[in-house]
């Protein structure tokens, strides 16, 4: 974490002091590493530590940041199988701090940046992707009527919709023509698999780097980033996680698997990853129909994501001084895309 002067926190402190009953200053603040988004920063006063969510600042493309539906998600799983933490304040008027934000409580926990997870012994391993699969059933398995969220995207034909709306802003992010998602796209409109009816709440952007653990067991505490979350279909978020693990080591601000013995690290088989969620979700089947599409689709949203991170930065906005290096992936991801297209479509 580095100090920042991003936050006016006299004006902050008075606000916060004047909606929460508990919250004394003086305060102080430190901006999270990593993250392109939101902007997240540690607050810390004499009696207690929050974390600070917001929506960047300057001009946003339309539905992005959308800090307000994260906390409206963490708080409805709150007493769910889901772990999250607790959402204490949201604050709407961007006359505050310059944008909308919220705060929640600070969980000390682990959070692992390198999936080859190098601090664990190999017998340690297991269990951690074992945690990471059952957190993910867990979260496919809520009911999202009993938590209040059947509004909380839109029923049906998920990939047809997520697929129009990515185009839309990666088009609205383009900097440069790129041949390669050009081709991908074509690709992904031809190949859409019929919707299936499965409707779930989905994360996102569900991955290891998003999970904090308990500082001693190979227990999830907190699932974090929720900006992405959203009424779909489960497979979405079970192919993203594996695409992340086909990544290179650092790749976008990720780290993969690609190229690691997993057996000689004790990590499961993508094939093993999936079959435990199938049982898990109790699907009848452990290879999940379309598999290509799917991973292909994960890595065609994720450049474009990376492409409005790159446009971000042209305009002087984005959160993070490795914006240019993230903008640089969208190329390569979508070559990676159309390799498995070729390979395993």
């Amino acid at each position: 974490m580095t100090a920042v002067n991003e936050l006016d926190l006299s004006v902050l402190e008075k606000y916060l002091a004047s909606c929460i009953d508990d919250f004394k200053g003086p305060v102080t603040a430190e901006k999270f590493s990593g993250g392109q988004s939101n902007p997240t920063f540690k607050l810390t006063t004499t009696s207690s530590s929050y974390v600070l969510r917001r929506q960047p600042p300057g001009k946003l493309l339309k539905s992005a940041h959308a800090v307000d539906r994260e906390f409206r998600v963490q708080k409805a799983l709150q007493d769910s199988q889901v772990p999250v933490a607790r959402m204490i304040h949201l604050c709407e008027d961007p006359a505050v701090i310059g944008s909308m934000f919220y705060l929640m409580e600070f969980k000390q926990g682990r959070i692992y940046w390198d999936a080859a997870l190098p601090e664990l012994p190999d017998s340690g391993r297991p269990a951690f992707y074992r945690a990471m699969n059952s957190t993910l059933a867990a979260l496919h398995s809520v009911d999202v009527e009993a938590a209040g969220l059947t509004d909380y995207g839109k029923p049906g034909n998920y990939f047809e919709r997520q697929l129009g709306r990515w185009c839309g802003q990666y088009w609205a992010s383009e900097t440069r023509n790129i041949e390669q998602m050009n081709q991908l796209i074509e690709w992904l409109e031809n190949a859409l698999p019929e919707d299936d009816g499965r409707i779930g709440l989905v994360h996102g952007d569900y991955r290891l780097d998003n999970l904090m653990f308990h500082p001693d067991k190979p227990e999830i505490i907190a699932v974090l980033d929720w900006e992405l979350s959203t009424l779909g279909h489960p497979w979405a978020d079970l192919a993203y996680t594996c695409m992340c693990l086909r990544m290179p080591k650092s790749a976008g601000g990720m780290s993969g698997l690609l190229g690691k013995d997993r057996d000689a690290l004790n990590i499961p088989s993508e094939n093993d990853y999936v079959a435990e969620y199938c049982r898990r979700m109790e699907l009848g089947f452990e290879r999940i129909p379309n598999w290509a599409f799917y991973l292909a689709f994960s890595f065609f949203r994720l450049a474009a994501i990376c492409q409005g991170v790159a446009k971000r930065a042209e305009m002087g906005n984005a959160s993070n001084t490795e914006a240019l290096k993230i903008g640089a992936m969208v190329e390569p991801l979508a070559s990676f895309a159309l390799e498995i297209i070729d390979n395993e479509g």
